[in-house]
């Protein structure tokens, strides 16, 4: 998408330094920064400190520091290695493991000699297949707007609240739950998006930096003015990402997930998914007992980052000195709770008969 008039994807490859190009997203979205990631330390500390994030970006971000491990080193060994040390990174977003599985089982059977090479076109590979399953998910997302559009009085906006950032920034572009939205809005169906502050990284800030450079309409909301809006019907559809969805449709996404989908259920609003298929865990069944919750850094919770009147961009604490923070990073929201799942291959209910109908090669692989 576009920042400033200019084309950009949240990771490229820049074959003149020969390393990878990511935005580095803790400053956003104040401030607009590229880093250049050159150590396998850089590839950790990306992913881990978040300058890179969303279950997308993770998976080719971690793609790209194993080509790197390659280049370095393209011992058995070391791939070993390399796949262990970045797999520790984070532990709920499954395109982490699925994007070095891939990796792993690409490169074993060749020749050090040709693996380096070889990890870097598949890296390329997997950004570009990125890329495309969220365009896709963007045009069967659109189908299901302009049937709310369809309903709607002449001129009234279609009206959509999503939580956390699952937009381009958040893949390698497009989006997931943003790429709908993008469609639509270039389609020239009339949105209103709600966004959610989605504490505590405030994530949402960089939904309204990214909508409003498309020029898209929006309402940056607390995370608790989403079940009132959905009272009073200003909700047409919500729709948000996923870190991980079980194979018979639970979800995991950011924390306070769950709680929109509630207040949907309980106020007849549908909840969608936006799931690219790299994001299913074909081995897990129940999203609550089975997926690990990051415990991220209780300093997220008890302070903030902002930029002051002033324009400088600080940290301030918010809570009373030895106030101990919480800080469960991600919910699973069950898949009953859940209307349907947009996926690149179109949309289909969130259960293990869904999935099965639209990846059936993936649901007998993990049979």
């Amino acid at each position: 998408m576009k920042v400033d008039g200019t084309h950009y994807r949240s990771l490229w490859w820049d074959a003149d330094k020969g390393a990878l190009q990511i935005i580095d997203q803790r400053w956003l979205p104040h401030d607009f920064r590229v880093q250049s990631v050159t150590t396998m330390e850089d590839f950790a500390a990306a992913i881990v400190e978040m300058r890179v994030r969303g279950a997308p970006l993770i998976g080719a971000t971690a793609a790209y520091g194993m080509a790197l491990a390659m280049a370095q080193d393209p011992s058995d060994a070391n791939m070993d290695a390399a796949w262990t040390y970045l797999n520790a990174t984070r532990p709920t977003a499954i395109n982490l493991r699925w994007a070095l599985d891939r990796c792993r089982a690409a490169l074993r059977p060749l020749p050090p000699a040709d693996r380096a090479a070889a990890a870097l076109t598949l890296a390329h590979e997997i950004a570009d297949e990125d890329v495309e399953i969220n365009r896709n998910i963007g045009l069967n997302g659109l189908e299901l707007i302009k049937q709310i559009a369809a309903e709607k009085p002449a001129g009234e906006p279609v009206r959509l609240l999503t939580h956390c950032n699952a937009g381009w920034i958040a893949t390698v572009d497009w989006g997931t739950a943003t790429s709908p939205m993008y469609h639509a809005h270039d389609a020239g169906i009339a949105l209103h998006v709600w966004v959610d502050e989605t504490r505590p990284r405030n994530q949402g800030a960089l939904t309204s930096w990214e909508l409003g450079s498309h020029g898209i309409p929006h309402t940056y909301i607390t995370d608790n003015a989403g079940g009132h809006l959905m009272q009073h019907g200003q909700v047409d559809m919500v729709i948000t990402g996923t870190d991980r969805t079980t194979r018979r449709g639970d979800v995991c996404n950011k924390i306070g997930t769950y709680l929109k989908a509630l207040a949907a259920k309980d106020n007849g609003v549908p909840f969608y998914v936006a799931l690219p298929s790299p994001t299913i865990d074909w081995t897990v069944t129940d999203g609550v007992a089975e997926i690990p919750i990051e415990e991220r850094d209780a300093r997220e919770t008890t302070h903030i980052q902002g930029r002051t009147e002033a324009g400088e961009i600080g940290v301030v604490q918010v809570t009373p000195d030895g106030t101990p923070g919480g800080n469960p990073a991600f919910d699973v929201t069950p898949n009953h709770l859940v209307t349907g799942l947009i996926t690149e291959r179109g949309v289909c209910e969130a259960s293990a008969a869904g999935l099965a109908q639209l990846f059936p090669e993936m649901t007998k692989a993990a049979e």
